[in-house]
């Protein structure tokens, strides 16, 4: 029976794919003895991961709560859910650009606490809240994935003129874009360009920060920015001095902290970008259906410290050896695997950076004597960070 840790409440369409014949799942059972873990915003950095523990997936796109260098060292398989919730950031995103356009926070406020004459109040008051529209405007769309490609397209049927920046925009991504969008060849075409810009990028070493000082000062004047992907996108107090000094119209972030708390232009969302029933109901059947099929087959799709590997399924024993990416790993392995009189039948190995995913099917089943020797003899090689035999 494996066994499945829940670390938040994951929705119940996304457990109830695990075959209660197969798998016990929940929130009490103890780490000690759990073969996987489905967590969604706990923060598992000071967490010590027994040895039983597989992989774990987020039930999200972020995975800046999860150790995933550590995880990999340690031979565990680490999965998001990119594109699971992209229609619900992309839906708050066309919100944050009116946010950004119009003070509809402060008016909403100031009209709640309105007493007496309402409606005459309102009328000479309501220009203190009014700004621009954003049709005919330009928006600079950083980051092209499930949900800034979203976002471009949205914006552009919204009547923006969009110009989108990603170096690492996949064909799948590409296809999935609109014909009218822009292609900036760097992150300065956009600052240049952008009356509107909006982050939909990982929060990784190379983009934290990327909104600062030196950057806002190669924008337009008056640019609204909106950041509904990390707050350490952004240095809060570069943004802050920019919105005083009038070179930021205004910022709209999903990450409130103490920094951007209280402050006038800057519009605080609470973490709201994947807060839809839909969103969250579809990573929960991302993260179940991703952990399902690596537990029972060893199959690995959407990891983000590992490759993506599959191979059919077959009649025979899978070796699935989780490595560093270093040379003569392959070879090593097929050396042990002969030195059994074993054959391969299949056999698929890919590399991610510093780590690669090696998986073997054999021809024919392995006796139980002869697997768990080839576990210790490959397990004992340089580099190998795990050996499962499913």
């Amino acid at each position: 029976m494996k066994k499945i840790k829940l670390m938040n409440k994951i929705a119940a369409v996304g457990t109830d794919i695990f075959d209660r014949a197969e798998y016990e799942v929940g929130a009490d059972l103890p780490l000690e003895s759990a073969d996987a873990i489905m967590v969604r915003s706990a923060d598992m950095h000071d967490t010590e991961f027994p040895p039983c523990v597989l992989a774990i997936a987020r039930a999200g796109a972020g995975v800046n709560n999860i150790p995933v260098e550590k995880c990999a060292e340690e031979g565990i398989v680490v999965f998001n859910t990119p594109g699971a919730n992209a229609n619900g950031v992309k839906e708050l995103t066309v919100c944050a650009l009116a946010l950004a356009s119009r003070d509809i926070a402060g008016g909403i406020m100031w009209a709640s606490s309105l007493t007496g004459d309402v409606a005459s109040q309102v009328e000479k008051g309501k220009s203190a809240f009014a700004g621009v529209e954003f049709a005919g405007k330009t928006l600079g769309v950083i980051g092209l994935g499930a949900i800034g490609g979203q976002v471009a397209n949205a914006a552009l049927a919204l009547g923006m003129n969009v110009l989108g920046y990603d170096p690492f925009l996949t064909v799948d991504a590409a296809w999935n874009l609109s014909g009218g969008i822009g292609h900036a060849k760097s992150l300065d075409e956009i600052y240049a360009a952008a009356d509107y810009i909006t982050l939909h990028v990982p929060a990784v070493a190379a983009n934290r920060g990327m909104i600062n000082r030196e950057s806002i000062a190669k924008m337009k004047d008056g640019v609204r920015i909106i950041n509904l992907a990390r707050a350490d996108l952004a240095v809060a107090d570069d943004v802050k001095e920019a919105l005083a000094a009038g070179k930021v119209a205004s910022y709209v972030t999903d990450f409130p902290t103490p920094e951007t708390v209280g402050v006038k232009g800057i519009v605080n969302i609470p973490h709201l970008g994947a807060s839809t029933e839909e969103s969250e109901d579809n990573c929960a059947v991302m993260a179940a259906r991703q952990l399902d099929a690596y537990l029972r087959t060893g199959n690995i799709r959407n990891s983000v410290n590992y490759p993506s590997v599959e191979i059919p399924i077959g009649e025979g024993t899978r070796v699935c050896v989780l490595h560093a990416n270093i040379p003569a790993v392959i070879a090593n392995i097929s050396g042990v695997l002969s030195g059994y009189g074993i054959n391969i039948e299949n056999l698929t190995n890919k590399s991610k950076g510093d780590n690669a995913y090696t998986l073997v099917e054999t021809t024919g089943v392995l006796a139980a004597d002869v697997a768990a020797a080839i576990t210790e003899k490959i397990g004992a090689l340089d580099g190998i960070h795990r050996v499962r035999i499913i």
